[in-house]
């Protein structure tokens, strides 16, 4: 880093840890008039549609009030290593990035260090991964080292059940600048484990839930839910910042957007909610278990209606695309597998490089990544922004085009079985998406504004094996 992005680093770090330090002591309204929130108000995404200013109030007072409840460790590594780091002090970074590779860095990365699991979930979107092979702890130190360098602050850890490494903790311990929201099914966090991520303070768990004690653990196994339960509890009483997760299916879509059950996860303590659409991928895809185009939007009306009442933050995979221009695969986020295959997104189990050869920042520079960044946005209709559920045609090129290979045995399903399934539910929800961008955004175009490049291959290409 220059030495003018150094000083400009340091001066912007200070004031912003100056401001932290009286957060606590700012009224709401007060709070909502600072340079920075009102930058953030006024940019082009929040303010241009209808519930973008709502959804970054939503954000910053829920956030103010988390802090409240918080640990001194977990209130400090929130506040500097998120908010600071992440959104402030990595700016010159990051420029730095751009100017050199002509694109800017993602703004958080997926990091799977393994595919084990004490669980064996239907569905599961990583069931089919090699679970023999792990990311060694030095690997992933070089890989957390590159991507700090590049301005990416904010890690999300996936698996696998990530709690089941006994080095996990080590390394958040070693990179304490950085900030993690593991996703974990819950049932290793106990007390002990509690107490130690209070401790560290730069780890945010979201535990994986499918709804009451029925729908939970019909997926999970018996007790699942229980045990959730008590490490909410643990959590809440060592003041750890946690959140859940919840997959949306044809069965569980209505229970898991019910006010009484997004009310009782708010009590429980918890600060975030996300919600993903289920995509038939991993172990035994299968098209039926994914929510019918009607239950996707209802899901955005009933989270939409949700938000302003609720004391958490919720957030939605595929629905919030409007809040991100878009699809974010291969562009401002990627994953990097057990094996370090680096995918473009957690739900495309393709790659060209591996970890283990590249850099992360040559591996960006790829011919595969410009092929999605090119394409990016797919549709100016931003709640249709996913390459493999709203224009898998799309998918199919870029695989074809790049000779990109398969992760894992059995994922080329989702080109090959799947392609009919996915096309027929990419334009029922197609025609449905559409009028709700009309009412939602009046005066937005539907067309598409760039990306959709000709050469469409309606039909599954040849896969190329690992």
């Amino acid at each position: 880093m220059s030495v003018q992005n150094r000083i400009k680093k340091f001066a912007t770090v200070q004031t912003a840890k100056a401001v932290l330090k009286i957060l606590p002591r700012i009224s709401e309204k007060n709070l909502l008039r600072f340079p920075l929130v009102r930058k953030g108000l006024e940019s082009p995404l929040i303010s241009k549609y209808p519930e973008g200013k709502e959804f970054f109030k939503s954000l910053l007072l829920h956030g103010r009030r988390a802090m409240g409840r918080c640990s001194k460790p977990c209130l400090d590594k929130f506040a500097r290593n998120l908010i600071v780091n992440e959104f402030i002090a990595a700016a010159p970074q990051r420029e730095e990035f751009h100017s050199r590779f002509g694109f800017d860095p993602p703004f958080f990365i997926v990091l799977s260090p393994t595919m084990r699991c004490n669980l064996a979930c239907y569905g599961c979107y990583a069931g089919e991964y090699e679970r023999g092979r792990e990311l060694d702890g030095e690997l992933i130190h070089r890989v957390l080292r590159e991507a700090q360098e590049m301005g990416v602050y904010f890690v999300t850890v996936s698996g696998g059940e990530p709690f089941i490494r006994p080095d996990l903790l080590d390394i958040f311990a070693a990179h304490k600048d950085q900030y993690f929201q593991v996703y974990t099914n819950g049932t290793l966090i106990d007390r002990k484990m509690a107490k130690t991520l209070s401790r560290l303070g730069n780890v945010l768990p979201a535990i994986s839930v499918e709804g009451w004690e029925k729908e939970t653990d019909a997926r999970r196994g018996p007790g699942a839910y229980r045990k959730i339960l008590e490490t909410m509890s643990n959590l809440r009483q060592e003041g750890v910042l946690f959140g859940f997760s919840a997959t949306a299916t044809r069965q569980n879509s209505e229970v898991i957007i019910s006010d009484e059950f997004v009310d009782f996860l708010a009590q429980q303590g918890c600060f975030i909610g996300w919600f993903f659409n289920y995509v038939p991928i991993g172990k035994s895809p299968d098209m039926d278990l994914m929510p019918t185009p009607q239950q996707r939007i209802h899901r955005r009306r009933r989270l939409t209606e949700l938000r302003p009442r609720v004391s958490l933050i919720l957030v939605d995979f595929w629905n919030d695309g409007p809040l991100v221009g878009g699809c974010i695969a291969g562009d401002r986020y990627l994953h990097i597998n057990n094996r370090g295959d680096v995918e473009p997104c957690v739900f495309i189990h393709f790659s060209v490089d591996n970890i283990r050869e590249k850099p992360l920042s040559e591996i960006l520079n790829s011919e595969f990544f410009h092929a999605f960044r090119r394409r990016q946005p797919y549709s100016a209709n931003f709640f249709r922004p996913c390459m493999v559920i709203d224009h898998p045609h799309l998918l199919r090129q870029v695989v074809a085009q790049t000779g990109a290979c398969p992760t894992h045995s059995g994922a080329e399903t989702l080109l090959t079985d799947c392609s009919g399934g996915l096309d027929r539910y990419a334009a029922a929800y197609g025609e449905l998406a559409d009028e709700l961008w009309k009412e939602w955004s009046p005066s937005a175009s539907i067309a598409s504004p760039r990306g959709i490049e000709p050469g469409i291959v309606p039909q599954a290409p040849k896969i190329r094996n690992t």
